[in-house]
């Protein structure tokens, strides 16, 4: 009978599979640590693009919020030129003004009415005056409210009795008033007018849209 004795051969088996064990899990961890690698330097890549598209767009915002501010500014240069040149405007047009208080006064004046004093503020104007009666200052009124352009808004302040004195020995009761109207601008009145004009085109077209609707 022959012995042989394995013991030799098991624990040289068993070396090479711990051996062969070992080399896999030095790989595998090489292998997780080349992964782990990739995955932080992809993720650190695009943590790197997202933070130059980040600061891209903020130097675009800054760039735009600059442009914002020179519209801006241009935009209030535009509206301080377009205020002084209707400032400009509104004072050509106020030197005339007095010329068409007087014209205007002068064609409104009923017979028996005299002014004995006539006060502007800007296009307020204050006058006080004399009339035969009270019937005289109401035409007046009338005159000023409905037959001109010009004047807007009249409003009777005072009206009393008084005496007129004519001669010494001719002594007269009259009725002493004062009023108050607005005198309007050459601007105002082409405002008004534009308004008019549409309002009467909007009212024709309402028609126009009625009569089709109809037929």
């Amino acid at each position: 009978m022959i012995l042989i004795n394995l013991l030799p051969h098991r624990e040289a088996a068993r070396k090479r599979r711990r051996e062969a064990f070992q080399v896999t899990m030095f790989m595998a961890a090489l292998i997780g640590i080349a992964i782990a690698g990739a995955v932080y330097w992809w993720y650190q890549n695009q943590i790197e693009n997202q933070q130059s598209r980040n600061a891209f767009l903020q130097r675009e915002i800054k760039a735009l919020d600059e442009q914002i501010k020179e519209i801006a500014s241009i935009e209030s240069e535009i509206t301080a030129l377009r205020a002084r040149q209707k400032a400009v405007e509104d004072l050509q047009a106020d030197r005339n003004l007095p010329v068409h208080l007087l014209n205007e006064l002068i064609a409104q004046l009923p017979d028996g009415v005299y002014i004995t004093g006539v006060k502007q503020v800007n296009q307020v104007v204050e006058m006080q005056g004399m009339a035969q009666s009270n019937e005289r200052v109401a035409e007046l009124l009338r005159n000023i409210s409905g037959n001109t352009q010009w004047f807007s808004k009249p409003e009777l302040l005072e009206i009393v009795a008084a005496n007129a004195t004519v001669t010494p020995k001719d002594v007269r009761r009259v009725a002493s008033f004062k009023m108050r109207f607005q005198l309007m601008r050459s601007s105002d009145l082409k405002k008004e007018a534009d308004a008019e004009g549409k309002a009467q085109k909007a009212q024709a077209a309402l028609r126009k849209t009625g009569a089709t609707n109809g037929n």
